[in-house]
């Protein structure tokens, strides 16, 4: 087989596997999902039959990998399917077999997260709605709160209370772990944030200066800064406040948004991004002298933004830990991982952010580089009242009052499939950290479990995988630990409730 380049060896490897048909070949190149070309590889002569097994091997020996990675692979933003091939794709997709093939790959992760099926626990304390469940980025730790003002942490392990932290004046409304897990923050309806410590469940600061309720609270990725000691917090006041929980100050009050801001994230490249029912999305300098400086506005949606998501969170809300369990003994370790796992995650492309809105629609950016929508998805009949990226970028999940979640290319914006099955709005989807699965929280009082498996899905729409009966009210609030063990859904009924397999 001819090869253009010092390749030729996997190549061979590739034609003489057992599956490939002699002497009907194309000619491809290998490019990352951001365009760029495998060093030194060139273009290579494919057979026309090969599958993503196959073309899996070759992307590895091209890689010189030796750990043996898992790839997707893409063809004109379609992807080929596990039971396909690439003669098929490019008969459906009518492609010119004369021209050079772009084939663009992704890397997948090399662990396998088990569905969960069951309820091992059901959790009381609560006298309230419960609003916010979250894992710590290791696992291994539970918060909730809500409606009765109280930060509840849990043992994941016995399902039993740790502490009850009690303070706050007023509901509940956000609340955000620290990327190294050793600070907690919770911002309620009195415009109060407080920062807790995990280990002792000890109150550490008292965070003043927002006027009306807290809408969201970011910290800054471990990735940019090991000291995991500055935060985000949005507010109805239409104002950004960037504290510093080791001094206890503010460190910069933006504004500039003309109503309330309704969610905020801090960016894996040094930027903060704001959401506010003004329909603009604010870009925002996060580090240096710069701190809090306007850098753009996104305008886009018809109506109020309610939710962002980056293709960065999970691994900026993860910090330096994944599914293994690791422990670290030096902070400088921890600091090494977190900058690594981000590496291996940019490799993979820009950053790239989904807004969600009043309007119906979703709107994919590249916040960072334009202020151009990449593209707007539409389809939801109803608001979109969250949206989720993959913890590997490659899909977005949203959920809408339309009772439907849908699942859309995250790399493009294409709409993939609905899925069909919730009675009641749908509140809320979180991500298993293999992305495979999904969850979504409905005002059904059920938790649904779909598979992001949906090549052969079509648009008909998908079946979930499993529903997730027990609460006697609407399920508010959900998350999936980032090491992959459990869920837990929060809801009206005031009762924590923990999924495993």
């Amino acid at each position: 087989m001819a090869d253009s380049s010092n390749s030729a060896p996997p190549a061979k490897r590739l034609k003489q596997d057992e599956g490939s048909s002699a002497g009907v070949s194309l000619l491809a190149e290998f490019q990352t999902m951001d365009g760029i070309a495998v060093k030194n590889a060139g273009q290579l002569q494919i057979p026309a039959d090969a599958t993503p097994k196959q073309l899996t091997e070759l992307v590895n020996s091209l890689l010189g990998n030796d750990v043996k990675d898992k790839f997707a692979f893409y063809v004109e933003d379609t992807p080929v399917a596990e039971n396909s091939d690439l003669r098929q794709l490019v008969q459906n997709q009518n492609l010119s077999t004369e021209t050079v093939l772009t084939i663009k790959y992704q890397k997948l992760a090399s662990f396998r997260v088990r569905p969960v099926s069951r309820c091992t626990d059901s959790m009381p304390g609560h006298t309230g709605a419960v609003l916010h469940v979250s894992f710590s980025p290791d696992g291994l730790h539970l918060v909730s709160g809500g409606g009765d003002s109280v930060v509840r942490f849990w043992d994941v392990h016995t399902a039993t209370p740790r502490f009850a932290c009690r303070g706050h004046k007023g509901h509940i409304l956000h609340t955000a772990w620290c990327p190294s897990g050793a600070w907690f923050a919770s911002g309620d309806m009195n415009g109060e944030i407080r920062v807790w410590n995990p280990t002792t469940g000890k109150m550490h600061r008292v965070l003043k200066g927002h006027k009306k309720w807290i809408t969201g609270l970011a910290w800054e990725p471990m990735h940019r800064n090991k000291a995991c000691e500055r935060f985000v917090s949005c507010s109805k006041d239409m104002t950004l406040k960037i504290w510093n929980i080791r001094t206890g100050k503010c460190e910069v009050s933006v504004s500039g948004h003309r109503d309330s801001i309704e969610c905020v994230r801090w960016g894996g490249e040094g930027h903060i991004y704001s959401a506010s029912r003004d329909r603009t999305i604010c870009v925002w300098h996060a580090e240096g002298a710069s701190m809090g400086r306007f850098v753009r506005t996104l305008k886009g949606h018809a109506h109020r933004v309610n939710t962002l998501a980056l293709s960065s969170d999970f691994v900026c809300r993860s910090g330096p830990f994944d599914h293994t369990g690791k422990k670290f003994e030096t902070p400088e370790d921890a600091f090494a991982s977190a900058q690594s796992r981000y590496e291996k995650l940019a490799e993979q492309g820009t950053e790239r952010m989904i807004s969600g809105s009043d309007d119906h629609t979703l709107i994919l950016w590249l916040p960072v580089k334009s202020q151009k929508a990449v593209a707007r998805l539409t389809g939801h009949q109803q608001q979109v009242n969250h949206v989720s990226f993959s913890p590997d970028g490659r899909f977005i999940a949203s959920a809408s009052f339309d009772k439907k979640v849908k699942l859309w290319d995250g790399y493009t914006g294409k709409f993939l499939v609905t899925c069909i099955g919730h009675v009641g709005s749908v509140y809320q989807v979180c991500w298993s950290p293999d992305s495979a699965l999904f969850a979504s929280a409905s005002k059904d009082s059920t938790v649904k479990v779909w598979s992001s498996k949906i090549v052969d899905a079509g648009r008909r729409g998908m079946k979930c995988q499993g529903t997730l009966p027990g609460h006697a009210d609407e399920v508010y609030a959900l998350d999936w630990a980032p090491n992959g063990q459990r869920v837990a859904s929060g809801s009206k009924d005031r009762l924590v409730k923990m999924w495993r397999h």
